[in-house]
């Protein structure tokens, strides 16, 4: 400490009351702004939300659409008999036709006629295909793709003519590698 010198030695300088009147006049004036920039951005999120949810809404209708206009180009065309049409109400899944759908147009597209698909009492992925000029019946799985299942049945259809085998009662090619012939 010096001598002659008190601990409040600088005296705060006095505020003149235009001044004090100036610095309230300010903050009024941040608070204003503060005020309106926070509706500001609460006005722009509102109204962006606004279009988010016509976006979301006009996203959903043009889905709908777009799926209403898919049409499954695997429709079967042949006669799909269910053996077991009492247990299951009549009903073939969407997955069984589609799979059928394919195998049709696999079998029409190496020189076949298939007349009509069974699923037999009690399977659940089979399907037996019935082809014009031919004496029985080509047994499939839904679990296989339907162009190798049918690329084997017709190698097995070519296998037995060659070896002069006219009369059979059904070729199996459920197993992947494997045919069989009864």
């Amino acid at each position: 400490m010096r001598s002659g010198r008190t601990i409040g030695e600088k005296r705060e300088r006095l505020e003149t009351a235009s001044e004090r009147i100036k610095a309230r006049d300010e903050v009024k004036k941040k608070q204003r702004l503060r005020v309106f920039f926070t509706i500001l951005g609460f006005a722009a999120g509102a109204v962006g939300l606004i279009f988010v949810g016509i976006g979301l809404t006009r996203g959903k209708e043009k889905i709908a659409e777009y799926t209403a206009t898919i049409v499954n180009p695997y429709t079967p065309t042949i006669a799909v008999v269910d053996e077991d049409a009492a247990m299951s109400g009549g009903k073939v899944t969407s997955r069984m036709q589609e799979y059928i759908g394919m195998a049709e147009a696999d079998f029409r597209e190496l020189g076949y006629t298939p007349s009509r698909a069974v699923i037999p009492s009690g399977a659940i992925r089979e399907v037996d295909f019935y082809l014009d000029n031919q004496p029985g019946f080509v047994k499939l799985t839904i679990d296989r793709g339907s162009g190798v299942s049918v690329e084997d049945a017709d190698r097995m259809l070519r296998y037995l003519a060659g070896q002069g085998i006219a009369e059979f009662q059904y070729i199996d090619v459920r197993v992947d590698g494997k045919a069989y012939w009864k």
